[in-house]
């Protein structure tokens, strides 16, 4: 026998009912916050970035490839890591499905990150995966966007990451079990591992001009991770007690 409370049809109507009007809340308020998102300043973008693509020496300008908006995933893979973060790994699962719909709405999804362009292609496709990818290594992109630190930031706890500045969970000494791990699922130790991080940046191109419209880092990433927003809505809900995703060629047969 279940341990789960049950109930008749009708009465479960009643308390679904009641969750329907704290889900419209919620609803109301995402539409709220996109338009606070939507609200804030632009910043002008005047530093000369360069990256590494398939196509070749890329600007910042040519990653929008033609459309107004251009959406950033900041994906861990440190020039000195063996393989992409299992984390960013899962969340770009769901980049190729949305890529196309966001390209027929004026909007580029992209992922950047420091590890050397070959290092990317090939873990590419491993995965299977088609959106653009690019290459920083060797510029100031991802810790100018606050995503990757240096050996001297991290020793000094003056990292600033999520908006706060000073040491993250992230850093501390003994690095946690799950930092640990999955530096070792990357092939590098946990300090290395952990200056990179997660993040998304959004710009947007006007005439000659790019513009830093949003950035969002650790729990901000949320929404982007589908599996999640399916597991909310299982009965179990997410039901985990530490690290169970792998990368998705390496799961067990089922």
């Amino acid at each position: 026998m279940t341990t789960h409370a049950t109930a008749t049809r009708e009465d479960w109507l009643a308390a679904r009912l009641d969750l329907l009007q704290a889900e419209k809340e919620h609803t109301r308020r995402g539409d709220e916050l996109a338009r606070q998102r939507q609200a804030l300043p632009w910043v002008w973008v005047d530093k000369p970035y360069r990256f590494d693509t398939e196509a070749g020496e890329a600007t910042l300008a040519d990653l929008f490839q033609g459309r107004s908006q251009l959406l950033v995933y900041h994906f861990m893979f440190g020039p000195d890591y063996g393989a992409g973060c299992p984390s960013c790994s899962s969340i770009a699962d769901g980049f190729d499905g949305f890529a196309v719909h966001l390209a027929n709405h004026d909007v580029t999804l992209a992922a950047v990150s420091r590890a050397p362009l070959a290092k990317l292609l090939a873990y590419k496709r491993r995965m299977g995966w088609s959106f653009p990818w690019a290459s920083s290594h060797g510029g100031d992109f991802n810790h100018d966007f606050n995503v990757s630190f240096s050996e001297q930031e991290q020793r000094g706890g003056t990292i600033e990451y999520n908006y706060r500045r000073g040491s993250h969970a992230m850093d501390a000494v003994p690095a946690p079990a799950p930092v640990v791990e999955f530096a070792a699922a990357c092939g590098t130790d946990a300090p290395t591992y952990a200056r990179d991080r997660p993040g998304l940046s959004a710009f947007v191109r006007e005439d000659d001009a790019v513009y830093h419209t949003y950035s969002a880092y650790a729990r901000g990433l949320d929404g982007l991770w589908g599996m999640y927003q399916w597991l909310d809505r299982a009965p179990l809900g997410r039901n985990e007690t530490g690290i169970w995703w792998r990368r998705h060629d390496e799961y067990g047969g089922r």
